[in-house]
């Protein structure tokens, strides 16, 4: 799926945290082909070659290396799109959801908050302040996004289990909230955003993919390009929400 995003301005610039990622992955690719799209800059753990983008690394184990990706990626101009595509559920047998209150872990819990919570915190520290604002009286479009989940949703959790990852998404959701009350004040035309992908076929989802409805099971690109198009129609009228892959908002 092509896209092509009308409601920034005309070379915009955008930055993907999580890069390496196959989610995160697909938005680079997706926004290196934008050709309203001026300049993409895809940030990742390891080396990475994504044709369009200008690749720069950066660890949540080193803040120092988030602070110098986001220097980098700022430093001609202001930037219209921040996306934080990462995220953590399982590493192996070392890290799975828990299934009960009993598999709770402080290492395990403390990992995903890491990754899940602080990480984008990180990122939106060093990100929000580069957003391209405009003349108050005729503010620029920007928006701030990062990675949620459904299951993030207190008043949707009706099933119990994950009960780390399900924390850590909340967490992040509040995040995003309380982020967006301050960015209103200080960039009108932005907007401060989670997204919840559907379960698409990567890494993340690959040992939990058996009961997925048919239909349901999106490929990075489609979910990226849907995600996108998310972000083309929202304001800062929606800032502070969190938004699935159609559309819809997720229950807080």
């Amino acid at each position: 799926m092509s896209v092509s995003l009308q409601s920034f301005a005309q070379n915009y610039r955008a930055l993907v945290f999580g890069a390496g990622g196959g989610l995160g992955g697909a938005f680079v690719r997706a926004l290196a082909e934008d050709p309203r799209c001026g300049a993409v800059f895809a940030v990742s753990r390891r080396p990475l070659d994504l044709p369009g983008a200008t690749t720069l690394q950066a660890d949540f184990s080193d803040p120092d290396s988030i602070a110098a990706a986001a220097e980098a990626a700022g430093a001609d101009g202001a930037l219209h799109l921040v996306i934080a595509a990462t995220g953590i559920l399982h590493e192996g047998t070392a890290l799975q959801p828990e299934k009960s209150w009993r598999d709770l872990d402080a290492d395990q819990l403390a990992q995903v908050l890491r990754v899940n919570v602080i990480g984008p915190s990180l990122i939106a520290r060093h990100t929000l302040d580069r957003l391209a604002r405009g003349p108050r009286d005729a503010p620029e479009k920007a928006v701030w996004a990062a990675l949620s989940a459904r299951v993030g949703s207190i008043t949707d959790n009706r099933l119990g289990g994950w009960h780390g990852y399900r924390a850590s998404k909340a967490a992040l959701n509040q995040m995003i909230r309380t982020l967006s009350v301050e960015l209103a004040r200080k960039a009108p035309g932005a907007a401060c955003i989670g997204l919840h992908p559907g379960t698409v076929d990567t890494g993340l989802s690959k040992p939990f993919q058996r009961n997925v409805p048919e239909g349901k099971l999106f490929t990075p690109e489609y979910s990226a390009a849907r995600l996108l198009g998310v972000i083309d129609a929202i304001g800062p009228a929606q800032s502070g929400q969190v938004f699935d892959w159609a559309g819809e908002r997720v229950d807080p």
